[in-house]
């Protein structure tokens, strides 16, 4: 199947988002806002309508990169190399100024329904997601892949699959873990170093292979 990455690709993969999916940011603290706001169903609408934001990003990024790649293989590897070196500035940044979490437990207003596009729109507006995506997936797809665009996809849902799941654990879960994160600031260091160590070792990578 040729839209599958090879094994080490797709174990670094597997690991990179578990990190990226304990590390606080503007989904997870939206998330855990609605949930304390609104109660649980509020929470899940919101873990719903950013999972539908995160699919139109990989979309986007699936099809226009592998656009890219069928135009010019060296235009790919510039991608790359910015990618990389973006993925080493935000291994700096998390030591840096540490992770985002930011949870005001703000009454929920409206229906569901509107929730949910709340939390897309947010996801779908953040200019840091779509960059993340155009050059966080390429990380891991060669340039004279098969099937770079299967790859891309396969990621890119794959990210999606992991990260539904485990969305609806922190909606479950959010009093304990609002209380763990901001009451121990020795695990959010933890966590921030953990990123900053996993994502600075792809971009040297990266840098060490782009020719």
């Amino acid at each position: 199947m040729s839209f599958l990455p090879d094994a080490p690709a797709l174990a670094a993969y597997l690991l990179a988002c578990l990190v990226l999916w304990i590390t606080p940011g503007p989904d997870m603290s939206l998330t855990l806002a609605r949930t304390i706001g609104g109660g649980r169903r509020a929470g899940i609408a919101t873990v719903l309508g950013t999972s539908v934001g995160t699919l139109c990003h990989t979309l986007a990024a699936a099809f226009g990169i592998s656009a890219l790649i069928a135009a010019s293989a060296a235009a790919f590897t510039v991608l790359k190399v910015v990618g990389a070196l973006y993925l080493g500035w935000l291994a700096i940044d998390a030591i840096r100024r540490g992770s985002a979490l930011t949870v005001r437990a703000e009454r929920v207003q409206g229906s569901l329904r509107r929730t949910f596009w709340v939390a897309a729109g947010v996801n779908l507006t953040n200019p840091k997601v779509v960059l993340f995506f155009i050059t966080f997936l390429p990380q891991f797809v060669r340039a004279d892949a098969a099937d770079p665009a299967g790859q891309l996809l396969f990621l890119g849902l794959t990210f999606v699959v992991l990260n539904l799941p485990l969305g609806l654990l922190l909606v479950f879960g959010a009093e304990r873990i609002t209380g763990a994160l901001t009451a121990r600031p020795r695990i959010m260091r933890a966590i921030d170093w953990t990123f900053a160590g996993l994502f600075g070792a792809f971009a040297a990578r990266i840098l060490m292979t782009s020719r």
